[in-house]
């Protein structure tokens, strides 16, 4: 028997979760064989798509049920969990939706009805195995899909989260249905009341477990709960698995990284990672989207991130979530976004992750040719670009020759668009004259009237040099800035820290304590 201790830390997460909207469902209403809870898949699908479920039913009579359910476990074990979620799943020539996730903006009421009609379960003591009779905790499912497992221990009975690792690395077997790699289940945590850790994959003896824990002091664990209760991990159950945060981390952050390997053997392999974001990765996603959306262009911000902090998957969501960014008024908050990077990796990464959230072509474009190519994308509005900032000095010179080879008055300057501007190590990356031209060129047909305005009222100065002195000034109104950097110097700070802070923080400290980089000064 469990003890009370354990038990009662298992009712307080059910309790908060319940009253947050999920649903109490059964560890009996699970199928073991298909790892599905099929009868709430099916209640789903029929209330949600009357119309396409009275077609099949026309078609197939009292076999619909079963025919849907075939449908839905073959495209899960064909295409995986998180397709299925995203984009529903075919059924003889229809599409049926599993979930429905919240669109960036214009949410009408019929949105906002089927978003509200989602069926998020719980289950305590689910019974998983055909074979035997072992149980899991909690495991969490969105329309009867199990995407989340849970093994809980307390302190005060003896054990604690290393026995939750331990158990699921020992007494977990990944072959059964439910563990099925991308195919059912997508995150399982090891929690006790002082720390989380998690993992995507279940591979017995070997998986590996991150840290999931908010930092304390600048360092590894948790601080103390702000409200005072005894768990210190409070913010697992409360924030990132509450029933809105759970379908926007499905929507909108997990995504199957695809790497190509050469084996010892000289072949290539392909090397397949669910990724889920780690909790500083997602706290500053949340804040730095959250900061754009309610005080809109204009602003600067600084995310001061380690090393081993995962930067390019934070560069990757937040470029995806600020293209997409609506504010309170429904208005788009940014025409593009531009990220500034000298790394191939993070081109690559970037466009593979974002293309997982958004199928549609041409939503990012990688600048890999010229200032002529940059030039180009910047004037069509490309959603989201990557480019080096090397090729910002160029690219007046090239807006002007397009502009004359359709006829047109060359300018050398764009329409004034809003910009965010995502910039991958900052200190490196606003150094001097070619910063001052990326401001230049973003500052746009605005900046350029106040130049020349200013430049009459002067009067014989010279307009170009008075452009990029202005741009030169800091802030724009249409440009937003979002820089990265793992060592910001007093004058990175000073240009995009808040009264001499960061925006958001994860310290070397952290990454140290929590095993991500080495700590290369024990040696000594």
């Amino acid at each position: 028997m469990k003890q009370t201790s354990e038990a009662a830390f298992e009712t307080a997460i059910e309790a908060s979760l319940l009253a947050g909207g999920y649903e109490l469902v059964h560890s009996s209403a699970f199928d073991r064989k298909r790892a599905i809870f099929p009868d709430v898949a099916l209640d789903f699908i029929r209330t949600t798509q009357p119309k396409i479920w009275g077609k099949l039913e026309t078609l197939h009579g009292e076999e619909t049920g079963e025919r849907v359910l075939a449908a839905l476990c073959k495209w899960l074990d064909t295409y995986g969990t998180l397709p299925t979620l995203r984009h529903g799943f075919k059924c003889f020539g229809k599409t049926l939706r599993i979930a429905f996730f919240r669109p960036a903006h214009g949410l009408n009421p019929e949105l906002e009805a089927r978003y509200r009609a989602n069926r998020l379960g719980l289950t305590r003591q689910l019974r998983f195995s055909p074979k035997n009779e072992k149980s899991l905790d909690v495991v969490l499912s969105v329309g009867g899909i199990p995407v989340v497992t849970l093994e809980l221990k307390n302190p005060l009975s003896g054990q604690t989260v290393a026995n939750a690792i331990h158990q699921y690395r020992h007494d977990r077997d990944p072959r059964e249905k439910i563990f099925e790699f991308t195919k059912r289940t997508l995150v399982h945590f090891a929690v006790d009341t002082e720390e989380v850790y998690m993992t995507t994959r279940l591979a017995g003896t070997s998986t590996h477990f991150l840290p999931f824990n908010r930092g304390n002091e600048g360092g590894a664990g948790n601080p103390p709960d702000p409200a005072g209760r005894d768990y210190k991990t409070t913010y697992l159950w409360e924030e990132v698995l509450s029933r809105d945060s759970l379908l926007e981390l499905l929507a909108r952050f997990l995504h199957l990284q695809v790497e190509e390997k050469i084996s010892d053997e000289g072949r290539k392999v392909k090397k397949e990672t669910m990724i889920f974001p780690r909790y500083h990765q997602l706290q500053a996603v949340r804040q730095m989207v959250a900061a754009a959306r309610a005080e809109g262009v204009g602003h600067n911000y600084l995310i001061e991130h380690s090393a081993g902090s995962g930067k390019s998957n934070t560069i990757g969501w937040l470029a995806h979530r600020l293209s997409s960014l609506h504010n309170e008024q429904d208005e788009r908050v940014f025409d593009s976004v531009v990220v500034i990077t000298d790394r191939v990796v993070l081109d690559r990464q970037l466009q593979n992750t974002i293309y997982q959230f958004d199928h549609r072509q041409g939503v990012v474009q990688k600048i890999d040719e010229d200032s002529r190519q940059l030039a180009e994308a910047l004037e069509a509005g490309v959603p989201i670009i990557i480019t080096t900032l090397q090729k910002f000095p160029f690219v007046s010179g090239q807006l002007m020759k397009i502009a004359e080879e359709r006829g047109e008055d060359g300018r050398g300057y764009l329409p004034t668009r809003r910009y965010a501007v995502i910039i991958d190590e900052a200190h490196s990356s606003q150094s001097g004259e070619t910063a001052t031209e990326l401001k230049g060129v973003l500052g746009g047909a605005k900046l350029f009237k106040k130049a020349k305005e200013l430049a009459e009222e002067e009067g014989g100065v010279e307009l170009e040099r008075l452009f990029r002195a202005m741009a030169k000034r800091g802030r724009q109104p249409n440009m937003s800035f979002f820089a990265f950097t793992a060592t910001p110097k007093h004058k990175t700070m000073a240009i995009f820290g808040r009264n001499g802070e960061p925006s958001h923080r994860y310290t070397m400290r952290q990454a140290i304590e929590e095993g991500f980089i080495e700590d290369v000064l024990k040696h000594y």
